[in-house]
């Protein structure tokens, strides 16, 4: 059965959803907006801690994101 957690240090209303499949660990890191689920990165996990880089690249998709949808909503 997967699982979710909160994912803080991405950003508010980020989440990590955790599925185990076949001895592999994947995880899907997401932000839930008021219209939509963004997915922010899909990931094979192999150590206990989330590496700096995949955190790095979501903080920087997220921020992207939220910069368009500021600006969509400015129009």
């Amino acid at each position: 059965m997967p699982q979710s957690r909160p994912m803080p240090s991405i950003g508010m209303q980020c989440h990590e959803l955790r599925i185990e499949d076949r001895g592999a660990a994947w995880r899907i890191i997401y932000h839930l907006a008021p219209d939509a689920v963004i997915i922010l990165e899909v990931f094979s996990k192999k150590t206990a801690a989330t590496p700096a880089g995949i955190l790095a690249v979501c903080r920087k998709r997220l921020s992207h994101y939220l910069k368009l949808a500021a600006e969509t909503e400015q129009r």
